[in-house]
C-alpha cells in the first residue's frame, strides 16, 4: 500500500517490513515526514513488525486542505483510523514523535481498542503540557508556538532565502544534512508549510476536545537535551495514563529522537511490544 484515501484526500504511506508481521503505525511530527523513521524502521522489521508510516495531513501533497479547522486534532486522529481501515487492521501498535505523539495520545485515549501499545517520543500528554505551562519554564520553551500561529509571517520568515532559516534551525538541532534537505524541500512545495503550520493554528480549537486518560500500555521516551520540551511536563504525563507506563530518559539526546537515537528507540519499542504481548 503506497497510498490511502480519506474522502477526497490522498495520503502517501510507507508500508514495509514483513507483510504478516504485527502492525506498527509510525507518526511523524513537525517539520518532518515519514522519512523521520528511516533509521528506526529496520530495527522494528528485524523484530517482526510491519510498519506503516504515513506522510500526515498537510505533508502528503494530496492531503493539504485549506483552513486551520481542517487540522484539528479530531481530524488528525481520524486520518489514522482511515489508514487502519485501508490496511484492513482492527488495531496496531502506535509510535508517534512530536505532533505525531500528540495524535498518539489522543488516539489511545479516544479509541483504546484500536491501539495495542502506545510509544510516545519527546512530547508530554497534552494535559500535562497545559499544567507545565503554568508551573515551569515550559511556556518559555514553547514561545515559538505563538509565532507559528500568526498568519502569513512564519511562512515568510522560515522560507526566506529558499528556506535558509528553516534549514539553519534544523541543522542547529543536530539533524543530519540529508534529512534537513529532505524536510526543507518538502516544505517548499506550494502550500506545504502553511498546511504544516495549520496544526499549530488549530490549537485554540482543542479546548473543546480534551484528550483525557490513556488506558493502553504506554512507553514514553524523552531526550533530556530537548530544548522545546522540559522535564516537568514529561514526568507529569504518568498522571494521565491508567495502564502500565514506562518513562525512558535518553541522556544527552535532543528533540529529534527517532533520527538521532534510532537504535535505542528500536530496542525500547521492541521490548515494549513484546511485554504487552506476553
Amino acid at each position: 500500500m503506497d497510498t490511502f484515501r480519506r474522502g477526497d484526500l490522498v495520503f502517501d504511506v510507507r508500508d514495509s517490513g514483513p507483510a504478516d508481521g504485527e502492525p506498527a503505525v509510525l507518526l511523524h511530527g513537525f517539520p518532518q515526514d515519514s522519512r523521520a523513521f528511516d533509521r528506526l524502521s529496520p530495527a522494528l522489521h528485524s523484530a517482526g513488525l510491519r510498519t506503516l508510516a504515513p506522510d500526515q495531513r498537510g505533508y502528503s501533497p494530496g492531503a493539504r486542505p485549506a483552513g486551520r479547522s481542517a487540522y484539528a486534532l479530531r481530524e488528525l486522529v481520524d486520518d489514522v483510523l482511515a489508514l487502519l481501515h485501508a490496511a484492513g487492521l482492527e488495531s496496531a501498535h502506535l509510535v508517534g514523535h512530536d505532533w505525531g505523539g500528540i495524535v498518539g495520545w489522543a488516539l489511545a485515549a479516544w479509541h483504546p481498542w484500536r491501539v495495542r501499545t502506545l510509544t510516545v517520543l519527546s512530547v508530554p500528554h497534552p494535559a500535562a503540557m497545559s499544567q507545565a505551562m503554568l508551573h515551569s519554564d515550559q511556556a518559555l520553551r514553547s514561545s515559538y508556538i505563538g509565532f507559528f500561529q500568526l498568519p502569513a509571517v512564519p511562512e515568510r520568515v522560515l522560507l526566506a532565502g529558499h528556506g535558509a532559516v528553516l534549514r539553519r534551525m534544523l541543522r542547529q538541532g543536530g539533524l543530519p544534512d540529508d534529512l534537513v534537505e529532505a524536510y526543507v524541500t518538502r516544505l517548499r512545495e506550494p502550500g506545504a508549510l502553511t498546511a504544516a503550520l495549520n496544526w499549530y493554528r488549530a490549537l485554540p480549537l482543542e479546548a473543546r476536545t480534551p484528550v483525557g486518560t490513556v488506558r493502553v500500555p504506554t512507553l514514553h521516551v524523552w531526550g533530556n537535551g530537548d530544548a522545546f520540551l522540559g522535564r516537568t511536563a514529561i514526568e507529569a504525563s504518568a498522571e494521565f495514563v491508567a495502564a502500565p507506563y514506562q518513562l525512558e530518559v535518553l541522556e544527552g539526546v535532543n528533540h529529534w529522537v527517532p533520527e538521532l537515537a534510532a537504535d535505542r528507540v528500536g530496542e525500547l519499542v521492541t521490548a515494549h511490544v513484546r511485554t504487552a504481548d506476553s
